[in-house]
């Protein structure tokens, strides 16, 4: 059962609410693989804590499975998600590739939005896979592993790390609510800024949600 003090809607967020909430998840693992694995790690270990705690029936699947590396890869972010299942179910950020020293097993790539979508079960995977949103590589059964164990399972992703957020617990669920009017607001005062720092606005947010200075 979902924190009531951080109660959202039961209507699935329209596209500038998700567009927000892609915007955090891009921005979070930038910082996150800049941290590097020591603050980066504990946030991760604490996000992971968060979702079992919320959801123990899918986590406590996750490991009863086999020890394997799955890389969820969001391209339009700037650092990837290395799930770890099994009974040391671990989860960390990093490289695009994976980590050196680990052997990925699997793979699933796609925009942030969809991965999302599926993580959550918003969406027909199968549907994703058939319209190569996103791509699968390595250990297929690996993936639809995981994508049967969170079939069904009533996630939220904001919503929960919300509940991790401290002091920003209530915030996060606000802005979602309110994010057309978030974006309105941000993109007329990048329009009204000084051309030194709209160019400096511009260049964080590129940085921080990994995208090319030349994009």
């Amino acid at each position: 059962m979902r924190d009531p003090g951080i109660a959202l809607d039961e209507a699935a967020p329209d596209t500038r609410a998700r567009a927000v909430e892609v915007r955090l998840t891009q921005m979070g693992l930038g910082l996150a693989r800049r941290f590097g694995d020591g603050v980066g790690g504990r946030l991760a270990d604490r996000v992971l804590r968060v979702l079992s705690d919320r959801h123990p029936r899918a986590f406590t699947a996750l490991r009863d499975m086999p020890e394997a590396h799955l890389l969820i890869d969001p391209v339009d972010a700037p650092a990837a998600v290395l799930l770890r299942v099994g009974p040391r179910l671990a989860l960390r950020v990093c490289d695009r590739d994976g980590p050196a020293h680990v052997a990925v097993d699997a793979a699933v790539r796609g925009p942030c939005a969809r991965l999302l979508d599926l993580l959550e079960g918003r969406i027909d995977g199968d549907a994703l896979f058939f319209r190569r949103e996103l791509v699968i590589e390595g250990d297929t059964a690996l993936i639809l592993a995981l994508r049967n164990t969170l079939d069904g399972e009533d996630m939220d992703l904001f919503a929960d790390m919300a509940t991790a957020a401290g002091p920003l617990r209530h915030a996060l669920p606000l802005a979602r609510r309110h994010a057309g009017r978030m974006l309105d607001l941000l993109g007329i005062a990048r329009r009204a800024a000084p051309p030194p720092l709209r160019w400096g606005m511009v260049a964080l947010e590129r940085r921080l949600g990994g995208k090319p200075q030349g994009s």
